[in-house]
């Protein structure tokens, strides 16, 4: 079995938790994933079977789309509802004002810098951040370039003093730190109460799948062809080279091939059979990631 299944992550489960599950439900060697989420975290988390692992190159540098959840008036050490409070303040009602909010949301837009949270697992001197937190050590945490694409505010809370939003980001941007932020801008603190990512790339929630449904229908010819995504759908906007069956046995061989073509990946087809990406530099072609 081979292609990509988009999992509903559940809260608890680490996104190896996921995988693992995925690779015991349909009693497959090979099995992946594109990018972690937190455990506390729920939503899109592509699971890449058999070969599509190798496609994690391609897909691991994509945008995400997220909808997140700021409860104001308390600070927690790990940025989320798992850490302990270590600072409460009052929440007033100018905190919640709408405008203020949509102004300091907007704000966040563009390019940036963020310095990662101490709970987290980047590594710095060989080491992960959160091991460096659990021993009560303080360490300098090197900033790392992000961008949002677009931010906005989606409800407010004034009873529950929490914020809704929905934002669209680079990898590598911390929503836990943003959540932080955005709750300094608008003179309190606050840490991220949930979570749930919809979207990474093409791959979006409302196509997402439960591992409930994915065990009740391992052995559902129709469920899984209708639910795993091969690659020459992924990469369907690439532009494609039609080897005949000479040329296909040397490409598959590792031969690279003459093309008079710009260089940069392609889709590459037997006659109508899918083969898989190539790779022109130079004129040549060469194989990149073979399905089958």
């Amino acid at each position: 079995m081979e292609g990509i299944l988009i999992i509903n992550k559940p809260k608890g489960y680490t996104s190896q938790d996921v995988v693992s599950k995925v690779k015991k439900i349909l009693n497959v060697k090979k099995a992946g994933h594109t990018g972690t989420l937190d455990p506390l975290a729920t939503g899109v988390l592509p699971i890449m079977i058999g070969n599509y692992t190798k496609l994690s190159k391609y897909l691991i540098e994509h945008n995400k789309t997220y909808l997140a959840r700021i409860k104001l008036g308390e600070k927690r050490d790990t940025g989320d509802e798992e850490g302990k409070i270590i600072e409460t303040r009052e929440v007033l009602q100018d905190n919640l004002d709408k405008e203020k909010i949509e102004n300091v949301l907007k704000s966040f837009c563009g390019r940036q810098k963020q310095i990662p949270p101490m709970y987290s697992a980047i590594k710095v001197n060989g080491k992960k951040l959160y091991e460096y937190a659990r021993e009560g050590k303080k360490v300098e945490i090197p900033e790392r370039e992000i961008e949002i694409y677009n931010i906005k505010l989606k409800n407010i809370n004034s009873e529950k003093k929490e914020i809704e939003f929905e934002v669209n980001c680079s990898k590598g941007t911390y929503i836990r730190v943003l959540c932080e932020n955005i709750a300094e801008c608008l003179d309190t603190i606050g840490y991220m109460s949930f979570l749930k990512r919809i979207r990474v790339d093409k791959f979006v929630i409302n196509k997402a799948i439960t591992l409930e449904e994915l065990e009740k229908n391992s052995d559902n010819k129709v469920f899984l062809e209708e639910n795993l995504i091969n690659m020459d759908e992924i990469f369907k906007e690439l532009p494609y080279i039609v080897l005949n069956n000479r040329k296909k046995e040397l490409f598959l061989n590792g031969v690279m091939l003459t093309f008079e073509k710009k260089d940069g990946l392609y889709n590459i087809y037997n006659n109508e059979i899918y083969l898989g990406t190539g790779i022109i530099k130079n004129n040549l072609l060469k194989r990149d990631v073979i399905i089958g």
